[in-house]
């Protein structure tokens, strides 16, 4: 056997993306099961809402029945991104887990992802990292609050719990 198919045999799947990990890699203690993560955003997806996850006896989680939530966000920017902001912008986005499609128009950000394993909000944050800045008028802020809330709300419905309720950290 050679070393590179003893290694792979060590490895885990990352509950959130399904990619091989090294077990110890961003380590989370869950229904004292323990999990790796590829990313720390799939290390994020996952505390978040874990039982979309992990299910419970007798009941499969939403990601373990293969579930994918298809989401597609629009997102209006300031203003228009200089050409090496943009091309950050649209590889930065495209290296997220989950991210399906990435268009950037003039000043609009327009994303295709799988809620299971993306948000908005995590959208967002990529864009700021990145140096673009979203439209901040107080109109377009509850729209992204608003936004952020329902798919919160729609991850947490999802969600398969234990007996008696909570996440069992």
């Amino acid at each position: 056997m050679n070393p590179s198919e003893d290694r792979s045999r060590e490895q885990v799947r990352d509950p959130v993306c399904g990619m091989p990990v090294d077990p110890g890699a961003r380590q989370v203690e869950y229904r004292h099961m323990r999990f790796a993560f590829c990313s720390d955003q799939c290390r994020e997806r996952f505390l978040a809402n874990p039982g979309l996850y992990v299910g419970v006896p007798g009941t499969r989680a939403p990601k373990q029945e293969q579930q994918v939530v298809m989401k597609t966000r629009c997102i209006p920017l300031e203003s228009p991104l200089p050409t090496p902001v943009k091309a950050r912008l649209e590889e930065a986005l495209r290296a997220m887990m989950g991210v399906e499609e990435v268009r950037v128009d003039d000043r609009m950000l327009e994303v295709r992802y799988d809620l299971l394993q993306a948000t908005a909000r995590q959208i967002e944050e990529t864009v700021l990292r990145v140096g673009a800045e979203l439209d901040d008028r107080w109109r377009e802020r509850i729209r992204r609050g608003f936004i952020h809330f329902i798919e919160e709300e729609r991850l947490a419905s999802m969600e398969v719990q234990p007996p008696g309720g909570g996440h069992g950290h």
